[in-house]
């Protein structure tokens, strides 16, 4: 078994599924006692958060890079980012190490694939919307990214970091996201990619008229799978 190299902490709300599934998954696998071999770097969320206000991604770069290198010189295989945001970066965080990035996105796309969907939705960060950097990575796969509306975007972004980020859950947020979800289905998506981790804290399949793909879920599962390979 590979030894899985998580860096978490952004935020802790969502890491905490992270272990949780992983080590579900090998159990599944394997039976028995079995559970992961996991080293992880938790870093402190309000020092990235200040970064992302800032726009000073060169810091940001600096943090996880330097988080990733103390996991590989720890013994892991391979890293897992708990965080679907800071996936900005992993091309310059790759660069300093000399183990693989499990890419979100890429992880994200390829169970779409396998689904056989071709248009999904995406929710999460305003920089995961709004930038390229993940919704390239997905169209690579051949899925096209449906968006919601300007207004939306502010609001999704806006309970991640006011209240899920911070363990808050209210259900008049559940509401708008559900009713965000419709918008999106409207636009013609199949599915729609909670492409935040702390998404899935207030959002399960029941409160979704499209099926839902869990970052969370679908990350933890292939980075479980991947330390299981060979």
């Amino acid at each position: 078994m590979k030894t899985i190299g998580l860096i978490g902490g952004m935020s802790w709300e969502s890491t905490i599924p992270y272990y949780k599934i992983i080590n579900e998954t090998v159990k599944e696998q394997l039976g028995g006692f079995h559970s992961a071999k996991i080293f992880m770097y938790s870093v402190d969320f309000a020092e990235l958060e200040e970064c992302l206000t800032s726009g000073n991604w060169k810091k940001i770069t600096d943090i996880l890079g330097n988080a990733a290198l103390s996991l590989e010189k720890a013994g892991a295989d391979f890293i897992v980012i708990c965080t679907n945001t800071m996936h900005k970066v992993a091309p310059e965080i790759q660069k300093k190490i000399n183990i693989p990035i499990l890419h979100i996105a890429d992880a994200t796309a390829m169970a779409l694939k396998e689904a056989g969907i071709k248009k999904a939705g995406l929710l999460g960060t305003k920089y995961t919307m709004t930038q390229e950097f993940y919704k390239e990575k997905v169209k690579s796969h051949g899925i096209d990214v449906v968006l919601p509306n300007d207004g939306d975007i502010e609001k999704v972004n806006s309970v991640i970091f006011d209240e899920l980020c911070l363990g808050t859950l209210n259900d008049a947020s559940r509401k708008e996201y559900s009713r965000i979800i419709k918008t999106l289905e409207s636009k013609g998506a199949e599915a729609v990619i909670l492409g935040c981790t702390e998404i899935g804290l207030l959002i399960s399949q029941k409160d979704s008229t499209l099926p839902v793909y869990d970052t969370t879920v679908v990350h933890a599962r292939a980075a479980a799978l991947m330390a299981l390979e060979g």
